[in-house]
């Protein structure tokens, strides 16, 4: 078997490098609020936002409306000020408002359990429908962001130029065993070893069978 393909043995060591980092902030969420509306809520705070700015804006806004019919209720404005300073804040509390309205009008105010259904929502895209699919519903999703799609190509697991062509090769590549992990992992790898710009190649497990693709600077 090419070693670049040995999944058991890759998933193995992005687990070490996972368990010794911060647990990204909408896992902790879904941890310990485990149910479909925290983690869609707090998935799309995430966007563009750093993991600790998230965590802390997810937390104050679940503290006035923990749930859907809530979230209807508030003022769009007042969930601007309780998400802030996520990125493009106001947007989001546009996006949370319409959305609590579209689940309680067309979907009994449950999330629905469809990437397809989700994609439907304002602001919800196949990274964070995925997402929802993994940790609110513990079913397969293939969560693709920026260092899921960088690190893929880096390795020379796959050769596309997005996010979305990239989730399409990988589930035709990664077993369905691994999808559920494999976000959290890459994630954590891609921010303390696989960094966008200069990785610490020195220092990566992957090292001796990565293929370095697009890689000009490494320490």
């Amino acid at each position: 078997m090419d070693p670049l393909f040995d999944f058991d043995r890759i998933i193995d060591i992005l687990k070490v490098s996972y368990d010794t980092g911060p647990t990204p902030s909408v896992t902790l969420i879904s941890d310990t609020l485990h149910d479909p509306y925290h983690v869609l809520v707090s998935t799309i705070i995430s966007l563009r936002t750093k993991d600790q700015v998230t965590l802390e804006a997810s937390r104050r806004l679940f503290a006035e409306a923990d749930d859907i019919y809530t979230l209807q209720r508030m003022d769009e404005q007042r969930i601007a000020e309780l998400i802030y300073p996520a990125g493009f804040y106001k947007t989001k509390a546009a996006n949370l408002k319409r959305i609590a309205d579209i689940l309680i009008n067309e979907y009994g105010g449950q999330v629905p359990d469809s990437i397809e259904e989700m994609l439907k929502l304002p602001g919800v895209g196949r990274k964070t429908a995925n997402l929802v699919m993994i940790l609110g519903f513990d079913k397969p999703g293939m969560c693709v962001d920026t260092h899921v799609h960088t690190i893929a190509n880096r390795l020379g697991w796959v050769n596309t130029n997005t996010p979305d062509k990239t989730e399409f090769a990988l589930r035709d590549l990664i077993p369905q065993k691994y999808w559920k992990v494999l976000n959290d992992y890459l994630v954590s790898f891609g921010q303390r070893v696989c960094v966008p710009v200069s990785p610490f190649c020195s220092k990566c497990g992957l090292n001796d069978i990565c293929r370095r693709n697009g890689v000009k600077k490494s320490r």
